[in-house]
Formats: C-alpha cells, sequence, structure tokens
C-alpha cells in the first residue's frame, strides 16, 4: 500500500490478515507511519537525479522537463502519483518484484536534497550554489527555486 498527500510526501506499508479490508487498513496505517518528505523541484517534480538499491534491484529516477509526465513502470508510479510528481522518468533494473522495486525507489528518494537545505549546511547564499551572479533578481529566482 502506497500512500501520499500529493504535496511531497509519501510512505508505503504491508498489511496480512485473514481478511482483506482487516489487511488494507493494517497495510495503511504502516504506509501513515512511515511517511517521508521529499523536497520537490516547482511542485512538479525533483531535483536532482539518484540511484536507489534495495535487494537485487536496482532503479534510476531521473528528474524531467515539464510536460514529460510519469514514465515509471507499475509500482514506482503509484509512489510518483502519490508524491505529487508531475514530470519524472525512472528506470528499474535487476528485479520485477514490487516489494524491492518500491523500496530501492525509496531509498533513492530518500537521497533527494533542495538546494535550499545543502545552503544552509554550507552556510552559503542559493544563488552561490546555483553559479548565478549576485544580483538580486538571481537570489530572488533562486529562492523562488528552493520553494
Amino acid at each position: 500500500m502506497v500512500v501520499g498527500d500529493g504535496q511531497g510526501r509519501v510512505g508505503f506499508g504491508h498489511g496480512k490478515a485473514r481478511e482483506v479490508p482487516e489487511a488494507i487498513n493494517k497495510a495503511t496505517a504502516a504506509a501513515k507511519k512511515s511517511m517521508i518528505r521529499v523536497p520537490l523541484k516547482d511542485g512538479r517534480t525533483l531535483h536532482h537525479d539518484c540511484n536507489g538499491r534495495f535487494g537485487a534491484g536496482n532503479v534510476t529516477v531521473r528528474s524531467a522537463p515539464a510536460g514529460t509526465g510519469i514514465i515509471a513502470g507499475g509500482p514506482m508510479r503509484a509512489v510518483f502519483e502519490s508524491l505529487g510528481v508531475a514530470d519524472v522518468v525512472t528506470k528499474s533494473v535487476g528485479t520485477s518484484n514490487p516489494y524491492n522495486m518500491i523500496r530501492a525507489t525509496f531509498a533513492a528518494l530518500s537521497d533527494q536534497t533542495s538546494p535550499k537545505s545543502v545552503a544552509q549546511r554550507r552556510g552559503k547564499k542559493i544563488a552561490d550554489l546555483l553559479g548565478r551572479g549576485g544580483s538580486k533578481t538571481a537570489e530572488a529566482d533562486a529562492e523562488a527555486i528552493a520553494e
């Protein structure tokens, strides 16, 4: 079960029970409990490309320009739809097991960082990180990108 708020938070869970509704309730509760926050660029894609690995599953997640859509297979598509990502390109290599694909996708998403957090960690301005000049418009653009 994958749950998300469509604005950068997503989680997954697994539930077992004798009856299907009980299993769904357990999986939903586990998914809500394990939610992570992923910074989104312009509210539609990821800030940078990344790789994730779990077991035999390797996942490559790449940001994409506007209008691309979600190019992902099966379980990964559910993760990105729940997350609120509109443009992303992914590739899964090594396994077709849905649990391993989702866990590898979450491993990749947990490595995502925003320029704002990197700038804070380094003690710099966002405009310096993005390679823009010291003008006020560049700082305003960088702030808009970080949001």
